[in-house]
């Protein structure tokens, strides 16, 4: 009982980092309905941000949140004006987005190879060791802050999304853009809004990362992954969503330790990606795909 309970918070914490991550390609898709393969190398870059701002001018990468997410902000808002925005709507876009985005990866982790070389980097500080007892057992001080970080972001989309009106504006869009024109959104800032609060949220993934992993330019493909399988669990109805279908992943990574090899575990989270579409293509929390 003892174990499993341990595991149990094990993956409560692990579900607040990949909640984290997945927020942003949850909520550009969840708008733009565009697969932003980007997000990965936007995660990496931030961790490098993030690397930089604490080895070359001492600012803890906690403390280093704001900066980072205000200047990966405008760094998205670029990206949609600059490149998106010119793509055509419906599935000629899709397919040209997921090749313009992927492009954009590969320029990213070519330019960070350039910059830095291939070698790990870390960052750690002076609690990066530090542990913190929950039931009895001890958990890294990095991962309870991640985790609670990752609850205040969950809280504050929420609210962003239902009180205030440029998230009704978003949500919105979400549903009818044509029928938001209509009542006088301007779809293409809520486009750029969305594109720059996304990447900004990747930024946030890459500081929090960078507490947690080493990491190098090919650091990302596996978080971007990963942040897809969560939004499917989770499906497109809300920000919530995406946090359970974190927790589900979390759970379902953590519990496979006791069914199939530690190398194994990395799978899991497609096998149960596949199962849920199959099942429930809408996502475990999402509404219900007719057929």
């Amino acid at each position: 009982m003892g174990q499993a309970l341990a595991l149990a918070v094990s993956a409560v914490l692990l579900a607040g980092f990949y909640a984290s991550m997945a927020y942003g390609l949850g909520l550009i898709y969840g708008v733009l309905r565009v697969v932003n393969l980007a997000h990965g190398g936007m995660i990496m870059v931030s961790a490098y941000a993030s690397w930089l701002l604490f080895t070359r001018l001492h600012i803890d990468p906690y403390l280093a949140i704001p900066i980072v997410m205000v200047v990966f902000f405008f760094i998205g808002m670029a990206i949609y004006r600059g490149l998106v925005r010119f793509l055509p709507r419906g599935a000629a876009g899709g397919v040209q987005s997921l090749l313009l985005l992927f492009g954009v990866w590969l320029v990213l982790r070519n330019v960070m190879y350039l910059l830095f070389g291939g070698d790990d980097q870390a960052v750690r500080t002076s609690y990066s060791t530090a542990s913190v007892s929950i039931f009895g057992n001890s958990y890294s001080l990095n991962r309870v802050l991640v985790f609670a970080i990752s609850l205040v972001v969950l809280v504050c989309l929420q609210q962003w999304l239902s009180r205030t009106y440029t998230g009704k504006a978003v949500r919105a869009v979400t549903q009818n853009p044509d029928s938001s024109t209509l009542v006088g959104i301007d779809v293409e800032r809520i486009y750029s809004l969305t594109f720059g609060v996304g990447t900004a949220l990747a930024g946030l993934a890459g500081v929090l990362a960078s507490t947690l992993f080493a990491f190098n330019p090919s650091f990302g493909s596996g978080e971007l992954l990963k942040s897809f399988v969560i939004i499917v669990l989770g499906g497109l109805g809300s920000v919530v969503g995406i946090a359970l279908g974190a927790l589900v992943l979390a759970f379902a990574e953590v519990g496979s330790i006791y069914v199939v090899p530690s190398y194994l575990t990395a799978a899991v989270g497609f096998v149960l990606l596949v199962v849920v579409l199959v099942v429930r293509p809408g996502g475990l929390f999402g509404q219900k795909v007719l057929r």
